[in-house]
């Protein structure tokens, strides 16, 4: 069944073309993952699908109602029926006029999630959601039949979606498979597309060289020799023109099979990024920071009860639990503790400098270029600060655009950039994963694991925590408990762990029965 089409599609934003393509068809079953770099032009795809714009240029036929969940909106009022609303933990929240961010992303996932007739949009539907809330969402799309979802969640859309749409140079291009297939694919097109270049290369001096060798052995084609008689110099004459037309007739149709070669491109890789650390005056302790005793309480809200946590030097470590287990508290309070007023409970060795990102841009001053906003109080050199925002993919002349002309997600990477090149020694990462595109992502990633510092951050996406932290620090139940091992090593520990247990509540039902 034939949800959706759309054919010969344009859509410009002032003189700029942002989006072109021949043709969509959304069919049954079609569970759609949306990738490509913050704005290439996702968002604007679902608002021409859905009708929310228009193109400036080819006509969308829908032939299904849509239930859209899009990623600014806010809703201040709740429609989903009282099933949805529990399972969104919004019970007794019907006629509330105040939400936090995290139960605003809750709303308008059970608003647009009760009617199962309509073809569903989702644009980052697990914007400020916890661990818990992505797994209901998980389940929840996992029921439904048809969906094209806008996410830089990669375990998401590995577990979701049969097919991956690419929006890239304002064209896309549909895959069948998720996208760690989409991931697959997409490397072995470059590394044949950087076969094809070293082929191309490798064809175009052989071309280059032979045209050389026969030009040089026309120059020198020996004259005949003055004690040769006439009768001998004509026929010595005679050979040689032969064998310079030859020569001649050999150079034209080479440089016509070069002409004639295909160009190749040369595969953009992204660049190498070297630190160096020693400039940030590091400190050599193998606990750098730590707490004992350390209760803290928003009044009678009890965060954390007579509890303590150590970060090691040089680790990787995840802040890892619920919204409001105290993830953000407790990077609040490190921070705070490096300051004059510092909280008692928490040791920050001397040495120690942080450099602390959140999503709120105080740091960045918007009448400036991002390369001057990147550079101010820095300590690494302009060629590093180039290459990281080359790496988040801010090149060429964009580094000298106001910072105020950015998009949201820019303004992101513009503050990642600002950070690694600081005096910081170690970094408190607060969701750093929100909002960039997947790109951007794995390139902060690889910056990350690089990076010779600790790094404490909060983060709710499985697949950057998997490939970053090499330990947690969990807060649950008003503790902060550390787990030395990767993300995947606590996992597979709780299901072993769970399994006794549910194998004996499995036992029990059956002996009762």
């Amino acid at each position: 069944m034939l949800f959706l089409e759309a054919l010969n599609i344009k859509k410009y934003f002032s003189d700029r073309l942002v989006l072109t393509f021949d043709i969509l068809k959304v069919y049954s079953g079609d569970r759609i993952g949306i990738v490509g770099q913050n704005g290439s032009g996702k968002t604007t795809l679902l608002n021409i699908l859905s009708g929310e714009i228009e193109p400036d240029g080819g006509l969308v036929r829908r032939y299904s109602d849509i239930s859209f969940i899009r990623q600014f909106a806010d809703e201040n009022i709740v429609d989903a029926g009282g099933k949805l609303l529990k399972e969104f933990d919004l019970a007794g929240k019907k006629h509330q006029n105040v939400f936090s961010g995290g139960e605003n992303t809750r709303i308008k996932l059970a608003n647009s999630l009760g009617n199962k007739d309509a073809l569903l949009f989702a644009d980052e539907p697990t914007a400020n959601l916890d661990y818990r809330g992505v797994e209901l969402l998980k389940t929840k799309l996992a029921g439904i039949d048809t969906f094209l979802l806008i996410s830089h969640d990669r375990s998401l859309l590995d577990d979701l979606c049969n097919k991956t749409l690419e929006v890239k140079d304002g064209g896309i291009r549909l895959y069948s498979g998720n996208y760690s297939f989409y991931k697959g694919q997409s490397a072995r097109e470059f590394e044949r597309m950087g076969q094809e270049y070293e082929n191309y290369v490798s064809e175009r001096i052989n071309l280059q060289n032979a045209i050389s060798d026969r030009q040089s052995r026309s120059k020198i084609m020996r004259k005949a020799p003055k004690r040769m008689g006439n009768s001998e110099a004509r026929l010595h004459r005679r050979a040689a023109n032969e064998k310079q037309e030859k020569l001649h007739n050999a150079v034209n149709s080479l440089k016509t099979r070069l002409e004639k070669l295909e160009v190749k491109e040369k595969p953009k890789e992204l660049p190498k990024i070297k630190l160096d650390f020693s400039l940030t005056d590091p400190p050599e302790n193998k606990i750098v920071i730590s707490a004992e005793k350390l209760s803290f309480s928003y009044g009678r809200n009890m965060i954390f009860d007579n509890t303590g946590f150590e970060v090691y030097n040089g680790s990787k470590t995840a802040l890892w639990g619920e919204n409001g287990s105290g993830k953000t508290t407790l990077l609040n309070l490190i921070k705070g503790n490096a300051g004059s007023r510092g909280y008692s409970n928490i040791h920050i060795v001397p040495k120690a400098r942080l450099g602390y990102f959140h999503q709120n841009f105080e740091n960045l001053e918007y009448n400036k270029p991002v390369l001057d906003n990147v550079m101010k109080d820095g300590v690494q050199s302009q060629t590093v600060a180039r290459t990281i925002l080359a790496r988040l993919l801010i090149s060429g002349e964009d580094v000298y655009k106001n910072v105020g002309v950015l998009s949201g997600g820019e303004r992101i990477k513009v503050s990642f950039a600002k950070l690694f090149v600081s005096g910081a020694n170690i970094l408190l990462l607060d969701e750093p994963a929100n909002y960039l595109d997947i790109l951007s992502l794995e390139a902060l990633e690889s910056v990350l694991c690089d990076y010779e510092g600790a790094v404490l951050f909060v983060s709710h996406d499985k697949a950057f925590v998997n490939s970053v932290a090499d330990r947690l620090l969990i807060c649950e139940n008003k503790s902060i408990i550390g787990f030395d091992g990767t993300f995947r090593d606590y996992e597979s520990g709780r299901e072993k762990a769970q399994k006794p247990v549910k194998d004996e509540m499995e036992r029990v039902a059956l002996q009762r029965k």
